[in-house]
This record gives C-alpha cells, structure tokens and sequence, in this order.
C-alpha cells in the first residue's frame, strides 16, 4: 500500500479564516493518522490577486495552529514551464482549441479558471460553452491570433472523453467520472498555459499526493480533474471531502471577512485550540 501524502494548497489572495484552518486540519490529520506526509502548496498563479504578502500570513498562520510539512513548498508560479509542456502534450493530442469569444466573456471565465472553482454539482457549473469557436478553421484560427485577437485555449470535450473513468471517494467508494459536466472548459489563456484545473491535477501527481481532501464545494472539480490524469498519463488519488464552515446563518465564509480571519482571532488573544473549536474542528482525542 502506497504511502498516504496529502496536502493543503490555498492561493495567497487574502487572509486564512477559520474555514481554512478546519480544511488544513483535516488534511493534515488524514496523513497523521495513517503515519503519512501532509505538504503545503501554494497555488499563485493568479497574479492579479495574489500577493506575497497573503503568503507570509498564510505561513504564520498554518505555523501558529500548529502545523508543520516538509520544505521545500512547492509554489505554482514556479513551474510555468511543466504546466505548458502538459498543455502542449493536449494540444498535440488535437483536444485544444483557441476560443475567440466577447473579451468580457473571456476574462469573466479566465478569472473563474484561476482559481479553485467553488461549485457543489452539476447544477452548479453552470450554462456549458455553446461550441461557438470550435468548428473554425485552421486558417480562420490563426489569422485571429496573428491580429492579436484575445483567446483562451478549450478543451474538446467530446474528443477527450475516449472511456469511461472512475475516481475513489473514501467514505462513498468507486464514483463514475462525468466531466462532461464542464463541456468545452477553458484550460488556459494564450500569456499563461494553465488553470486551476490543469494546475492542481500536475502537481499533485508530481508530488505524489495519494489523497486529496477538499470541501464539499469542490466535488464536481474532482470529475474534470479525473479527466486531465487520463490524458495526461498522471496518477489517480483517493479523494476526501468535508463540509463546510459556514457562518451562523450559513453563508459560506470568505477571505474578504475580516473578522474571522485565523490572524485577527490570533490578535484578538484567541488561542489556536479556540481558533479551531470555532471552526468545530474535532480530532477525536
């Protein structure tokens, strides 16, 4: 049996809340408890939003609750180069397409590929692309990008999806892999090959992640990335989710609320036992 690595990878676009310190806890306790390796990865490929700044507080915060992973961690903005070799080994494969669509749909969707999309379902992903760009020809695709036309790269899906394909939830078993759900989803943009989806699915075979552990609202997430493995040759790991911390009426909590912030607690004179009883973290001790 493989050795159990798991691992907790937040974008430095804001301040730790209390949601965070409940989700790397129980990544961390995953590995623990199977005497494994729990790693810290910075996912920063977003670089409008992320700042160095959030990473430091990211790191002074997962230290101060207690947590500690091996060095070095492994920060996405510096392996550019491993996400467009990946992406061009898809393109070789013809799956890629440039999409030419309104530049605020483009933008809209390339903010949204940046970073861990935060759906529940099916439901939730989403109207699909219509296809518009897909059946341009060769020459009208490569006349739009000589003029300096705005794209972002999609995948086909229809072409992608060769075989059935399943992914293992440890406390549901074997789950049928419906990436469909996503339809012709953007995978990068022409300045930076990658997204969140490319991204996460490379690194976690790279650092040989053997469970993934997220919230609940990543689960639909879990069917494309089970995709991208297939063509890409990659590792398949186990997948974990927990619920969400949500606040007394039940919103789910966001960087932009200052006031559950891991570091305004800290400062408050919380101790990190109280930070994660708030977070309704139970290790079971």
């Amino acid at each position: 049996m493989k050795q159990t690595i798991t691992r907790f990878a937040p974008s430095p676009t804001g301040l730790l809340h209390v949601g965070h310190a409940f989700s790397a806890m129980f990544a961390a306790d995953a590995a623990k408890r199977a005497g494994g390796d729990f790693l810290l990865r910075i996912e920063d490929i977003d670089h409008g939003r992320c700042h160095p700044q959030f990473e430091t507080a990211i790191l002074d915060d997962l230290k101060w609750l207690g947590l500690d992973w091996p060095e070095p961690v492994r920060r996405q903005s510096d392996h550019i180069a491993e996400y467009a070799d990946a992406l061009d080994r898809l393109d070789r494969l013809g799956l890629l397409y440039p999409c030419f669509c309104s530049r605020a749909e483009i933008r809209r969707e390339i903010a949204e590929s940046d970073r861990a999309p935060h759906i529940a379902g099916a439901d939730s992903v989403g109207p699909l692309y219509p296809g518009t760009c897909r059946n341009l020809s060769t020459e009208q695709r490569q006349s739009r990008i000589a003029n300096g036309e705005a794209y972002a790269l999609r995948l086909e899906m229809t072409a992608a999806i060769a075989e059935p394909l399943t992914w293992t939830d440890r406390d549901h078993g074997e789950t049928p892999a419906t990436p469909e759900i996503f339809g012709d989803v953007v995978l990068a943009r022409k300045d930076i090959p990658t997204c969140y989806h490319m991204a996460v699915s490379l690194d976690d075979h790279l650092q040989g992640v053997t469970l993934v552990t997220r919230g609940e609202d990543l689960r639909a997430a879990t069917h494309l990335h089970r995709l991208l493995q297939a063509l890409l040759g990659l590792d398949t790991p186990d997948y974990r989710f927990h619920a969400l911390v949500t606040s007394d009426d039940g919103v789910r909590l966001a960087k932009r609320d200052k006031s559950i912030t891991i570091a305004s607690l800290r400062d408050a004179g919380r101790t990190p036992g109280e930070v994660m009883a708030m977070a309704g973290w139970d290790d079971g001790s």
